[in-house]
């Protein structure tokens, strides 16, 4: 699993030309799902990503996690996180998970941080999205489970 976690001061998805969810201070999380995934990936990668401290405290030194700062969280799918494009320059997926194991791992990852008091807006699974966001500092922090969840749990 592979979350590309933003921190933002705000951001927005909109589809068919109609906004979805948009979140003030927060993190928007593109979320990435692999076919060796599973539910285990899901709580450890949303206990993660929901104490993340990379919001700055007074003295500027990234110390708290947005609830800290009552940060929002938005989740948007992004399967093409698990674009491989070792060979030639159309990306291949055949890493990323099909729909019906992504979504139902998808929404396990949001639960997770629902369970964790922060209930996240989402935007709408497999559909094309525009998604909209202001970086803050810029802040951009790439995690995926197979390079740093611990084994074994």
């Amino acid at each position: 699993m592979r979350a590309l976690v933003q921190r933002v001061s705000q951001a927005s998805v909109r589809s068919q030309g109609e906004t979805i969810a948009s979140v003030g201070v927060g993190l928007l999380v593109l979320l990435g799902i692999a076919v060796s995934d599973s539910a285990r990936d899901a709580k450890w990668l949303a206990e993660k990503v929901a104490g993340l401290r990379i919001f700055s405290d007074e003295g500027g030194k990234m110390s708290r996690a947005a609830a800290d700062v009552g940060g929002e969280f938005l989740v948007v799918s992004q399967f093409t996180l698990y674009g491989s494009i070792a060979r030639g320059r159309r990306p291949d997926f055949t890493r990323a998970a099909p729909g019906p194991q992504a979504k139902t791992l998808y929404q396990l990852f949001c639960d997770g941080l629902a369970a964790l008091g922060h209930p996240p807006k989402t935007g709408i699974f497999g559909a094309h999205m525009e998604v909209r966001l202001v970086n803050d500092g810029p802040v951009t922090i790439y995690i995926d489970t197979d390079e740093v969840m611990p084994h074994g749990l």
